[in-house]
């Protein structure tokens, strides 16, 4: 595939319980709501592809199918395909996006940022009061083993040897998982590697300078897991905890508007109402 020009790319591959391709339909209608004339692509397995209709295929300037899946038969666990995305976007610079994250304005002037490295993960995240996060809660195992505090929820690579160097590097981590949780790694739980492990892991090895701009801190998003914002560990989902109220594209949690691009994190938060909003802006 020819790469062209610069894009938003996410992974929707539906599991048996949550729907990722209407996860990434929304937030592809959300990111041209905000930003004019943006190109929007989306990876999926052979099983989501079936799912396709006209509405995704309007919404989506590329709908692109997995060559190769890594787990095609575990229909909970759906994450080993994430290194693929460095090959598969069909732009020369890609904003790589989890498909639960929304944004409440534009962001293209981020773009001239991100192009100080050819690789940009997220440097930690912020609460919903718009701070840094300090909470390790979630990333015990990141402590354990000294892992930069990335996310991958948004993230940034540019079309170049260093790109593909980064996501060779965390396809041989995968593969090589099962010696490396055993023989290198501390109090690992994971038989196989979330997402943020896997990057932080290819980070480290990898040079952290070489793949995050730490004081760029607004290359980040608000993350709205409870522990994160002071809101105990209970597994409920947070907007039934909070006040949640939204305008248009922006998002308010206890009354404060959220500026920087919003992880939901809850796969219940996208209601009918929210689809509807963008159905009828489009």
């Amino acid at each position: 595939m020819d790469k062209q020009g610069q894009g938003f790319l996410t992974i929707a591959q539906n599991t048996a319980t949550v729907d990722y391709l209407t996860l990434a339909y929304v937030q592809a209608m959300n990111i041209k709501s905000l930003h004019p004339g943006a190109k929007c692509a989306v990876i999926v397995d052979n099983e989501t592809y079936s799912k396709i209709t006209h509405k995704h295929d309007r919404t989506f300037d590329f709908v692109i199918k997995l060559p190769y899946d890594e787990n095609p038969t575990d229909s909970s666990w759906k994450l080993l395909n994430e290194y693929q995305a460095c090959n598969l976007s069909p732009f020369k610079e890609t904003i790589k996006l989890e498909s639960d994250l929304l944004f409440t304005r534009n962001i293209d002037h981020w773009w001239d940022a991100f192009r100080f490295r050819d690789v940009v993960l997220s440097s930690g995240c912020k609460t919903y009061r718009q701070v840094a996060s300090t909470s390790k809660a979630y990333r015990k195992f990141f402590v354990d083993n000294d892992l930069p505090d990335t996310y991958n929820g948004l993230m940034y690579f540019r079309y170049s040897q260093t790109a593909y160097e980064f996501f060779n590097l965390a396809k041989e981590i995968l593969y090589s998982w099962d010696q490396l949780k055993v023989s290198v790694l501390k109090n690992c739980r994971e038989d196989k590697p979330s997402t943020d492990v896997l990057y932080a892991l290819t980070a480290k090895l990898y040079g952290v300078e070489k793949c995050t701009i730490p004081t760029m801190d607004f290359i980040n998003f608000v993350h709205l897991k409870p522990a994160i914002n002071g809101w105990g560990t209970a597994d409920f989902p947070w907007h039934h905890m909070v006040m949640s109220e939204r305008d248009g594209d922006m998002i308010r949690v206890n009354n404060l508007n959220q500026y920087h691009p919003v992880h939901y994190h809850d796969k219940n938060y996208i209601t009918q109402d929210i689809i509807d909003y963008y159905e009828r802006l489009f």
